[in-house]
C-alpha cells in the first residue's frame, strides 16, 4: 500500500511548539492531512516518553497506534471523509549535537527512528550520561554525530539514523556555518550506516541530485512540524507493508519501495537564498559572489543560504537528472492557498479554517485534494477558484519569492490581487 510518512516532528515539550502537539492533536491533524506514519518526535524527553507509553499501544510490528478509546473519541469530531485514514506512530527524536571537530564548532541535527519502547529506553539511558534530557524535547548534547550514530546502533541495530535538513546553515550536515563538505568528513568509518538524508524545506531532490556524495542514498522529506497544523509540509511516499522493517527498509535501501517525496517549493524555505534580514537584502548566489559575501547595506557578512551552499559543493549542472529519479511532487499547504484566494495575510483566520472544513467534508483529506482529486471534481464541488489554484500548483505555474536569513519565502498562484479578482469574475460569469 502507498503510505505517506512524516518522521520529523516535535511534541509540546520542545521549545517554540504548540500545546496541541500532543498525541491527540497529531492524530486529529494527521487524519485531516492524509498522513499514515507519524514520528512521535522528542522520545528522549521523560515526560513525553511517559505520555507515549500511556496513550499508545502496539499495532503492526514496530508501529504503534493511539489507544482505541482515545481514537474513537477523536474520530467523532472528524469529517466522515477522513475517519478511515490509517494513522500509525513510530518512535523518533531529533537531537542537536554540538561539538568540535576539525578545528571548527559543529552544530548538527540528527533524526533517530527506532521500532520499540525498549530501544527508546536504552538510547535514553545512554544519553542521560551525556547531557540533560529534561530541558527540551530536542536535547542539545555535546556528542560527536559519529558517536551518536554509533550509540544508536549499539542500542538498536535496526535504528534509522538520518542527518536532518542537511543544508540548513547552522544545523545541517552540509550547512554553511558549521557543517562538513562530505558525509565521510562527518561520520568517518561509520559512513556506510548513513543510508538516507533529509532535504529540509529550503532544498529539494533536484538540488541534492547535483551532489555525487549523495548518490545511492534515500532522499527523504519531513515537516519538522512545531504544531500539528504544519504536519505534512513535506513528506516521503513509500509503497510498503504496514511494518517498521518494510517502511524503514525503503529508506535503508532506497529501492522501489521508496516512491519519492512531497515537497515545499524550496524557495519557500527560510534559508533558500542568501541575505541579511535586518537590512532587507536578498541575493542570488552570483550576486553574493560579486559582493564577496558582504551585505551591500551594512557590509557585514551575509547569511549564505542553501542554494549557494549547494552550488559550492555541486559537481553536476543544475539540470542534472539521475537515470531513475524518484517521484517529486510540489505542494502549497491548503491553508496558504485559501488565504491567498481570500486576500488574507494570515493562514490562521477563522474564515480559512471554516473553508478548510468544508473542503475536507466534501473532498477528503488535504493530500488527496492537493495531489489526486480531479480538477473537475473540485470545480463541481463548488470550489471553482480553488480548482484553478490547485491546477496551477500541480503544473508548477506559481510565483516564487525566495526566503532568506530566517524569513520564509512567499509562493503564490496569482501574480497579484487584480489577476485573482479577474479569474474570480470569470468563474462567476461562467
Amino acid at each position: 500500500m502507498e503510505l505517506i510518512v512524516d518522521l520529523h516532528i516535535h511534541s509540546h515539550y520542545s521549545r517554540a511548539t504548540s500545546k496541541q502537539c500532543n498525541l491527540e492533536g497529531l492524530y486529529y491533524w494527521g487524519k485531516l492531512k492524509g498522513i499514515n506514519i507519524i514520528g512521535t518526535g522528542d522520545f528522549t524527553h521523560p515526560e513525553w516518553f511517559a505520555e507515549l507509553r500511556d496513550k499508545l499501544q502496539p499495532a503492526e510490528p514496530g508501529l504503534f497506534k493511539l489507544k482505541d478509546a482515545i481514537a474513537a473519541e477523536i474520530d467523532k469530531s472528524l469529517p466522515l471523509a477522513v475517519r478511515n485514514n490509517v494513522i500509525r506512530f513510530v518512535p523518533t527524536v531529533e537531537i542537536s549535537a554540538i561539538y568540535s571537530k576539525g578545528g571548527k564548532v559543529r552544530k548538527l541535527h540528527q533524526l533517530i527512528v527506532v521500532p520499540s519502547f525498549k530501544a527508546v529506553s536504552e538510547i535514553n539511558a545512554r544519553l542521560e550520561r551525556i547531557g540533560n534530557l529534561k530541558a527540551d524535547g530536542r536535547p542539545i548534547l555535546g556528542i560527536d554525530s559519529k558517536e551518536l550514530l554509533r550509540l544508536s546502533l549499539e542500542a538498536e541495530a535496526r535504528a534509522l539514523f538520518i542527518p536532518a535538513h542537511i543544508w540548513t546553515p547552522w544545523f545541517g550536515m552540509f550547512g554553511s556555518k558549521s557543517g562538513f563538505d562530505s558525509i565521510e568528513e562527518a561520520f568517518e568509518e561509520l559512513t556506510p550506516h548513513i543510508r538516507a538524508i533529509e532535504t529540509g524545506l529550503s532544498s529539494d531532490p533536484a538540488m541534492n541530485w547535483r551532489i555525487k556524495n549523495l548518490d545511492g542514498l534515500a532522499i527523504t522529506s519531513n515537516s519538522d512540524a512545531h504544531s500539528p497544523q504544519k504536519l505534512g509540509r513535506e513528506a516521503t511516499m513509500v509503497k510498503a507493508e504496514l511494518t517498521y522493517d518494510n517502511i524503514t527498509g525503503a529508506f535503508q535501501t532506497n529501492d522501489d519501495r521508496l516512491i519519492g517525496t512531497i515537497e515545499f517549493f524550496p524557495e519557500e524555505g527560510k534559508y533558500h537564498a542568501d541575505g541579511h534580514r535586518i537590512c532587507g537584502v536578498r541575493l542570488t548566489p552570483d550576486e553574493t559572489r560579486m559582493r564577496q559575501g558582504s551585505c551591500p547595506v551594512c557590509n557585514k557578512p551575509l547569511v549564505v543560504g542553501v542554494n549557494y551552499r549547494v552550488s559550492e559543493l555541486a559537481d553536476r549542472p543544475i539540470d542534472f537528472l539521475p537515470k531513475h529519479p524518484k517521484q517529486v511532487e510540489y505542494i502549497i499547504p491548503l491553508a496558504e492557498i485559501l488565504a491567498e484566494l481570500r486576500g488574507l495575510k494570515s493562514v490562521s483566520s477563522k474564515a480559512v479554517a471554516a473553508e478548510c472544513d468544508k473542503i475536507y467534508a466534501a473532498l477528503g483529506d488535504e493530500f488527496s485534494v492537493l495531489r489526486k482529486v480531479p480538477i473537475q471534481q473540485i470545480q463541481e464541488a463548488g470550489f471553482g477558484l480553488l480548482a484553478v489554484a490547485i491546477e496551477r500548483m500541480r503544473n508548477r505555474d506559481v510565483v516564487l519569492e525566495p526566503g532568506f536569513d530566517g524569513v520564509y519565502g512567499i509562493i503564490k498562484v496569482f501574480k497579484d490581487n487584480a489577476e485573482r479578482q479577474t479569474m474570480l469574475n470569470q468563474i462567476s460569469l461562467f
